[in-house]
């Protein structure tokens, strides 16, 4: 394994400010733009918890934060770039001018997308790079839940069509229902002990990222069912 390091500070600083500048050149309504929303403030909540140290590692938790971002950023930066994404973030970086997708199901298909894939990656990353055992970090994975659950409440509440509207949107309804964080985030964790059980193992390591990637990226497909203007 690498040599521990302490992250910086400034790290996520430089995350949210990465954030922020994507806020100002996407337009509003952009699929893409409705997550990145959501996720500057699971990530300014998370930087709150960090200063509060209100993690039992602060600086592997840091670590996570950083590289959990990190992950997404590179996703949208490869697809500005024309190169490709991983396939779980394809279906809403391809459907996020999709006039007939609601910014709910934007909102969750990014969140499936970074919990089902990125958050088991950046776990094992983490690791790594500070030299710790996987299950040191559990108890900090699942407050890094806590702030997302937190988070998918408030969308649920804020992007969800009003009473008199769900009687016309029984579809959306029954998409955004079949979808659950906390089993996303149970995924998360087990996909994270399989990979740093096969981290020594290179082949079947690299199978099991690509096998998780599509499908996670199944899952964004459809969450993203288009339901009509």
């Amino acid at each position: 394994m690498t040599t521990a390091r302490r992250p910086d500070p400034a790290d996520v600083g430089q995350v949210l400010s990465r954030m922020r500048a994507l806020n100002s050149v996407l337009p509003h309504g952009d699929g893409v733009a409705v997550f990145n929303r959501v996720y500057l403030s699971v990530t300014e909540e998370l930087r709150a918890r960090l200063a509060a140290r209100a993690f039992a590692d602060v600086y592997a938790a840091g670590e996570l934060a950083v590289r959990f971002a990190g992950r997404y950023l590179a996703a949208v930066e490869d697809d500005l770039a024309g190169r490709r994404p991983p396939a779980c973030w394809r279906p809403l970086l391809r459907l996020r001018a999709h006039r007939g997708i609601r910014p709910i199901q934007f909102a969750l298909a990014g969140i499936n997308a970074h919990v089902g894939h990125d958050l088991a990656l950046a776990v094992v990353d983490t690791c790594r790079a500070t030299d710790r055992e996987l299950r040191t970090l559990e108890g900090d994975f699942d407050r890094v839940g806590e702030v997302l659950t937190g988070i998918e409440e408030r969308v649920r509440e804020e992007l969800m069509p009003g009473p008199d509207v769900l009687d016309r949107a029984d579809p959306l309804t029954h998409v955004v229902g079949a979808w659950s964080l906390e089993r996303a985030r149970d995924a998360a964790w087990a996909a994270a002990r399989l990979l740093w059980a096969l981290r020594e193992a290179d082949d079947a390591y690299r199978e099991c990222v690509l096998r998780l990637d599509a499908g996670v990226g199944l899952v964004g497909r459809f969450l993203l069912t288009p339901l009509g203007d």
